[in-house]
C-alpha cells in the first residue's frame, strides 16, 4: 500500500508554495496525501526562520511530534531545516530527517532511508534549482486563488534577514513553465492567482523582465486576477507599474517594503535606497494608477543603532504615505547575518515594544481613514466564502486587496469564485461593509 503523508506548514506565502510543490513531488512518486496527522505514515513540518520567535514556536512543535516517534516518519523541511538541520537531528531524536529549500528532489530518497532506520540531513543550496519541472499539489487551494513561484533565492543581502542563507541566491524560473502553470490553472477554473518571489521585479529569464512576464501571464485569460509579491523599492520600476495600469485583470494592489523611514538606518540595513526615493516610486504609483491603488509595506522598529529621531521620521514617512496596510514587527537579531556580527543590538525591549505600538497605532488610524473614503464607492469583489461569525455573510476582496463583508440578498445565490458588485456603506480599520448590487 502507498505511504500516506501530511504537511504542517509554518511561515510565508512561499512556505505555503512550497508545501504544495512537496506535496506534487510526492505524489508524483507514489506517495499519498492526507489532510489529518493521525492518518499518515510520514508526517512533515515546512519551518520559518525569519524570526527568533517563529524557530522558538516551531521547537515545541517539534517536540510535540515525540509521541509519534515509533509509528510515524519525522521530517523537518524549509528554512529552520536549512539553517539548523545538524542541530535538530541532534536534539530532536523523534526526527528522521531534514530537508532545506533546494534539496526538495531528494524527499523520497529521505523518507526511504528512515524506513531503513538512517537519519538523513539535505541541506545543500543550489545555484540553479527552480523545480520548473515540477507541478504542485494544491492542498491549500479553495479552487479560488493560488500561488506561482516564478523565482527562489534572494541577493539582496540585507544585514537582518536570514533568507540568502536559507533559500540560497536568486534564480528565475523559465517564463514558459511559469506560463504552463498558469494556462492549467486558468483550465482547472482558478480565479486569481498570485506570482511569488523573494523579490519578484527582480525577475529575469534570458531577456524576459518582470514587467514582461507580468504582461504574459495576464494575458493568459484576461478573467484572472493576477497579484504579485513581494516587491523591492531598489527596483521597483515605471514598466511595471505601466504594465499593471495597461491590464484590467492585474489588481491595482502593491506590497512594497520600506522597512524604515530614516536614511541613516536604511543604510545600516543595506537597503540600497532612500526615503526620498522611497516617496519618488510611491508619487510614481499613484500618479500611474491612481490614489485608490491598494499600498501596503512592511515596517521594522528597534534597529540595530535606531535612534528615537530614526523612528520618528518612520512615523512621518507613514503620515506622508499613508498605507493601507502595514506589516510590522520589532527587530530580532539572526545569527549569521551581518547585523547579528558586526552590529550591537542596542535598542532595549521596552522601547522596541512601545515603538512598535506607536507604528501599529498610526497604522489602525490610517487604514480607517484609507477605508472611509472607500464609503459610497462600488467594488467588484471576489468571493471567497462565508465570514467566520456567519453563514449568512459572505467575504471576499477587492482589486485593491482590502476584505469586503456583504450580507446574503434575497433571491441570490452566491458561491466562492463568483465575482459580485458591491456598494460599500460602512468600514472598520479591517474590512469593508457593503451591499450587494
Amino acid at each position: 500500500m502507498s505511504k500516506k503523508f501530511y504537511i504542517k506548514t509554518y511561515g510565508c506565502q512561499m512556505n505555503v508554495a512550497d508545501s504544495e510543490l512537496i506535496a506534487g513531488i510526492l505524489e508524483q512518486d507514489g506517495f499519498v496525501y492526507v489532510d489529518n496527522v493521525e492518518e499518515a505514515d510520514i508526517v512533515l513540518l515546512n519551518t520559518c526562520s525569519i524570526r527568533e520567535k517563529a524557530e522558538n514556536t516551531l521547537r515545541s512543535k517539534i517536540a510535540d511530534l515525540k509521541k509519534y516517534k515509533d509509528t510515524k516518519v519525522i521530517g523537518i523541511l524549509g528554512c529552520m531545516a536549512e539553517r539548523l538541520g545538524d542541530d535538530i537531528l541532534k536534539n530532536f531524536s523523534s526526527v528522521d530527517f531534514c530537508i532545506g529549500p533546494d534539496e526538495y528532489k531528494n524527499i523520497s530518497i529521505a523518507i526511504n532511508s528512515a524506513l531503513e532506520n538512517k537519519r538523513v540531513v539535505f541541506t545543500k543550496l543550489s545555484l540553479t534549482e527552480t523545480y520548473e519541472d515540477f507541478l504542485p499539489k494544491r492542498i491549500y487551494s479553495n479552487g479560488i486563488s493560488s500561488f506561482v513561484s516564478i523565482m527562489r533565492g534572494c541577493n539582496n543581502m540585507c544585514a537582518y534577514c536570514v533568507v540568502p542563507f536559507t533559500r540560497g541566491r536568486e534564480r528565475s524560473r523559465r517564463n514558459t513553465s511559469i506560463l504552463k502553470e498558469v494556462e492549467k490553472l486558468s483550465a482547472e477554473g482558478f480565479k486569481e492567482i498570485t506570482l511569488l518571489g523573494q523579490n519578484v521585479n527582480s525577475y529575469r529569464f534570458e531577456d524576459v523582465t518582470f514587467a514582461d512576464l507580468l504582461e504574459q501571464v495576464a494575458e493568459v485569460n484576461e478573467n484572472i486576477r493576477i497579484r504579485f509579491t513581494s516587491s523591492h523599492p531598489k527596483d521597483f520600476n515605471r514598466d511595471i507599474i505601466e504594465t499593471i495600469a495597461k491590464h484590467k485583470n492585474i489588481c491595482k494592489y502593491i506590497h512594497l517594503p520600506v522597512q524604515c523611514g530614516s536614511n541613516t538606518v536604511l543604510e545600516r540595513m543595506n537597503r540600497p535606497y532612500t526615503r526620498e526615493k522611497y516617496f519618488e516610486r510611491i508619487a510614481e504609483i499613484r500618479e500611474v494608477l491612481g490614489d485608490d491603488c491598494g499600498l501596503s509595506t512592511d515596517i521594522m522598529v528597534g534597529f540595530c543603532g535606531e535612534t528615537e529621531k530614526d523612528h520618528e521620521q518612520t512615523l512621518d514617512l507613514m503620515e506622508k504615505i499613508k498605507f493601507d496596510l502595514a506589516y510590522t514587527f520589532a527587530y530580532s537579531e539572526r545569527s549569521g547575518t551581518r547585523s547579528a556580527i558586526e552590529m550591537n543590538d542596542d535598542v532595549e525591549h521596552e522601547v522596541k515594544i512601545r515603538r512598535l505600538n506607536e507604528v501599529i497605532a498610526l497604522q489602525n488610524k490610517h487604514s480607517l481613514e484609507r477605508n472611509k473614503s472607500d464609503i459610497g464607492k462600488v467594488e467588484e469583489v471576489l468571493i471567497e466564502g462565508n465570514t467566520k461569525k456567519s453563514d449568512k455573510q459572505w467575504q471576499g476582496r477587492t482589486d485593491s486587496n482590502k476584505v469586503v463583508i456583504v450580507d446574503e440578498k434575497e433571491n441570490l445565490v452566491l458561491k466562492p469564485g463568483d465575482f459580485i458588485r458591491v456598494k460599500i456603506q460602512d468600514c472598520s480599520s479591517a474590512s469593508l461593509f457593503g451591499e450587494i448590487l
